[in-house]
C-alpha cells in the first residue's frame, strides 16, 4: 500500500526528518514563521535540540528539506506517456501541486507571514524553486545545460510561480483556474521556443550553447 512518501512498510519506520518538517510547518502556520525558533520546533517535535540541529541548521534548511521531499514525490508520481514536452511539463507541475495540496493551508499562512518581511526565506524559496524547475525540465526530457538551459529554467520558474500564486489561493476541487493559468503560460513558452530557440534557426539551441561556452 502506498503512502505520501513511500510504501506502508517504510511509513512504519520512524522518519524524524519528516516529523521535524511537518512540525515546523504546523507551528509556522499557527504561531508565525518569523517568530518560530528551532528550540520551539524541537520541543513540539519531542526531540533534543542538538539532534534537530544535527539534521537542520536553520528554519530555511527545514523548508529546503520539505522542498526536496516534494521534488521526489512529484517526480515519482508523474508518468511518462510519450506526450509533447508541453504536456509533460504540465503533468509534472500539476503533480507537484497535488503533492503540495495537503500542506496548502500551512503554506498559505507561512507565505502571508514571510513575504515580504523575511527576504532570506524568500531567497531560499527561490533557490528551491530553481532546483525544482531544473528537475522538472530534465524529467520532461529538456536539457538544462549552458546559457540556453539557464534561460529555460528561469522561464519555467516564472510560469510555475504564476500558477503557484493562483493555486495557493484556490480552494476549488477542480483546480480549473490553476490548470488554465498553467496551460496558458506553457503555451506562451512553447510559442517562444518555436520562434526563437528551435534548433537550426538563427539564435537557436546550437547558437545559444555555443555562446555559453565562448
Amino acid at each position: 500500500m502506498s503512502t505520501l512518501f513511500g510504501s506502508a512498510d517504510m511509513a512504519k519506520k520512524p522518519d524524524t526528518d519528516w516529523r521535524i518538517i511537518t512540525t515546523a510547518l504546523k507551528l509556522g502556520a499557527d504561531e508565525g514563521w518569523r517568530r518560530l525558533t528551532l528550540a520551539r520546533i524541537a520541543e513540539a517535535a519531542k526531540i533534543p535540540l542538538a539532534d534537530l540541529n544535527a539534521r537542520f541548521s536553520s528554519k530555511w534548511a527545514i523548508l529546503n528539506g520539505f522542498s526536496l521531499r516534494i521534488d521526489q514525490q512529484a517526480l515519482k508520481a508523474a508518468g511518462d506517456d510519450g506526450s509533447s514536452i508541453r504536456d509533460r511539463l504540465f503533468d509534472l507541475i500539476m503533480c507537484r501541486f497535488d503533492t503540495l495540496h495537503p500542506h496548502k493551508s500551512q503554506l498559505r499562512a507561512i507565505a502571508r507571514d514571510v513575504v515580504p518581511a523575511d527576504p532570506i526565506s524568500g531567497l531560499c524559496g527561490l533557490c528551491a524553486m530553481r532546483r525544482a524547475m531544473t528537475k522538472t525540465l530534465e524529467a520532461a526530457g529538456v536539457s538544462t545545460t549552458g546559457l540556453l538551459g539557464r534561460i529555460k529554467i528561469k522561464a519555467l520558474s516564472l510560469a510555475y510561480l504564476d500558477a503557484f500564486r493562483v493555486w495557493l489561493m484556490d480552494d476549488s476541487e477542480t483546480q480549473d483556474r490553476v490548470m488554465a493559468r498553467l496551460d496558458k503560460s506553457l503555451a506562451r513558452l512553447e510559442h517562444l521556443a518555436d520562434t526563437f530557440i528551435t534548433p537550426g534557426r538563427p539564435g537557436g539551441d546550437a547558437d545559444a550553447e555555443n555562446a555559453s561556452s565562448a
